[in-house]
């Protein structure tokens, strides 16, 4: 992509989410903006307002956002024009007046080395800006560049917070800066205001999956009844606390190659992470894709996403589309003692009255493969960034959070991440927790990325595989655990019986 490309987009998603005004301090970075704004206010979609002094620029879009009750752009080029910002930036924040300020800057690459005009912008408002969006002519594409100046109207608007203010939506252009203007676009999107128990009905019968991510308890019980109500297939990874029911669909990740060609509506809820799958299916520029979200954040990595909402109500689905995916569902057991059977035993020793804690690596993965069941436990998992340290600690907190009985099921370098968690205060209360290790002898998921392909094979062990020979029985016993080690299908549902608190099952490395 190019610079162009950036300004233009930028005017059209501005346009496309309400705005009616922009103001423009003319400089040479900022050259795409005010070419691509011009060309908007001549074809009578935008007014532009031209001042030569940032501070005026600045105070003229107060006024103008002020009256009109709706946000306002204003556009800088780079360096020390930012600074002249604060001053309306300041006031817009403590009046409650929506402005994004669109402050050209130099790529990334040359700040810090005594290029011309050039300083660190970002944050450059200070505590005045409700938040900072970047964009970049040199990384993304103009979904990913129309879905930032989504993110920065929606929260200076206070849509989803009901806070209006001021954000700086910092973008980057990289040589050359004018060209050819592309043609223009729309860059919908339909954010709901804060609206607690108020539904947006998705019209349009479509072909509908609800699509459950990383999610609390509640609002993966929404996300099953919605789908349910509309007879959708549901597609819910395990920590959605939403996969039961006779809409919820196991094998979704090897369907989604197959039928889910013919999705049309996907309607996701929480925070979906864990399959490529999935990523590219809301990546699609096919979908209608409807985003249930009860924060004034969403997910949306793939730059898709048509509406926000607090909540929805999905037309009712042609039974045969539930009955497709229905009959096309099945799960597959690998040969030996894996970690699929560790985490089915898991499972399947637990019901609603216990809560299960899923290590953040294959070990998940493998789970969601699993065959759907009703009486299942809360699930919990470091999902936000979904890195694998600290997972004990977390469910010893969710643990002593309501005494409920808690289980982690975790692989061997997860619990080498977070060993420190292992030691029991001796004057501190300590919850009923057991620890389940899928012990593979190292990183076993790195088999399923490209770095697992026979062209790395000599590197594979030492830089990814990183087998560690750790006797964890033993060091868990040392910290005051009933630990035991299984291999068997058989031994591990004898030790799930036990009272055993620490359980290691040595498991084959899992083709996923």
């Amino acid at each position: 992509m190019s610079s162009i490309h950036l300004g233009s987009t930028i005017i059209d998603a501005l346009i496309s989410m309400g705005t009616r005004d922009v103001v423009l301090a003319p400089g040479s970075r900022s050259a795409a903006l005010a070419l691509a704004a011009d060309r908007a206010d001549r074809a009578g979609v935008l007014r532009l307002h031209v001042r030569v002094d940032e501070r005026v620029a600045a105070f003229t879009a107060l006024g103008l956002a002020k009256a009109g009750q709706r946000p306002v752009a204003v556009i800088t080029t780079s360096g020390t024009a930012v600074a002249n910002l604060a001053p309306a930036a300041m006031e817009a924040r403590n009046s409650g007046i929506p402005l994004v300020f669109v402050t050209a800057d130099r790529p990334a690459h040359f700040v810090g080395t005594g290029a011309s005009q050039t300083a660190d912008q970002l944050g450059a408002l200070g505590p005045s800006a409700l938040g900072v969006i970047r964009l970049s002519s040199e990384s993304g594409d103009a979904a990913a560049w129309a879905a930032g100046v989504h993110r920065a109207v929606v929260l200076a608007a206070g849509h989803r917070t009901r806070q209006p203010g001021p954000v700086q939506l910092n973008a980057e252009f990289a040589a050359p800066l004018v060209g050819e203007l592309p043609a223009p676009a729309e860059w919908p999107l339909l954010v709901s205001p804060s609206q607690p128990g108020v539904a947006h009905r998705a019209e349009r019968p479509l072909r509908t999956v609800v699509l459950a991510g990383d999610a609390p308890p509640e609002m993966g019980a929404e996300a099953r009844r919605v789908a349910e109500a509309a007879g959708a297939p549901l597609v819910a990874e395990p920590t959605s606390n939403a996969r039961g029911g006779g809409c919820a669909i196991a094998g979704y990740r090897d369907l989604l190659g197959t039928l889910g060609a013919e999705i049309e509506r996907v309607v996701v809820f929480g925070h979906p992470t864990l399959s490529r799958p999935v990523t590219a299916l809301l990546s699609r520029p096919d979908v209608e894709l409807i985003i249930v979200s009860p924060t004034a954040a969403w997910p949306d990595p793939g730059h898709r996403a048509v509406v926000v909402a607090d909540a929805v109500e999905v037309p009712e689905q042609d039974e045969a589309w539930l009955a497709r995916w229905r009959a096309a569902d099945a799960a597959t057991v690998g040969e030996g003692f894996t970690q699929r059977h560790v985490a089915q035993a898991v499972l399947g020793s637990l019901d609603g009255g216990h809560d299960l804690v899923l290590g953040s690596s294959s070990i998940i993965r493998v789970a969601d493969a699993l065959p759907v069941a009703d009486d299942s436990p809360r699930l919990f998992a470091n999902r936000g960034v979904a890195g694998i340290d600290g997972t004990i600690a977390t469910a010893t907190g969710i643990a002593l959070a309501d005494a409920r009985p808690t289980t982690v099921l975790i692989g061997d370098l997860t619990v080498q991440h977070d060993l420190g968690a292992l030691v029991r205060p001796t004057l501190e209360p300590w919850p009923g927790l057991r620890v389940v290790v899928a012990d593979d002898d190292g990183g076993s998921i790195f088999h399923t990325l490209e770095q697992g392909a026979p062209d790395y094979a000599d590197s594979f062990e030492r830089v990814f595989g990183t087998p560690q020979g750790l006797d964890l029985v033993a060091v868990a016993a040392a910290m005051g655990w009933r630990a035991v080690r299984v291999a068997t299908a058989e031994d591990l549902g004898d030790a799930l019986r036990s009272d055993a608190d620490f359980i290691v099952a040595t498991v084959t490395r899992p083709g996923l």
